[in-house]
């Protein structure tokens, strides 16, 4: 993943919550500060945007798609 450093400023209780939610997760604040951009941005995405990010993340969760048909099966309503 190629990234650009970024600098914000957070309040104190800010950075409490998210050092809180990156222990949780297991993961960095950074990471956790990434995802939420990113939900925050997918309403500006267009269609092909978001069926790309369907196709690259389909599949992600391993034991999932057992229960889940093939997305070949699925069919639009």
């Amino acid at each position: 993943m190629s990234a650009t450093r970024t600098q914000v400023y957070l309040t104190e209780a800010q950075r409490a919550r998210l050092d809180q939610r990156a222990e949780t997760q297991h993961t960095t604040m950074a990471q956790v500060i990434r995802e939420a951009i990113d939900r925050y941005l997918v309403d500006d995405l267009d269609d092909a945007e978001r069926e790309q990010m369907l196709a690259e993340t389909f599949g992600s969760r391993p034991g999932f798609g057992a229960t889940v048909p093939s997305r070949d099966e699925w069919s639009r309503a």
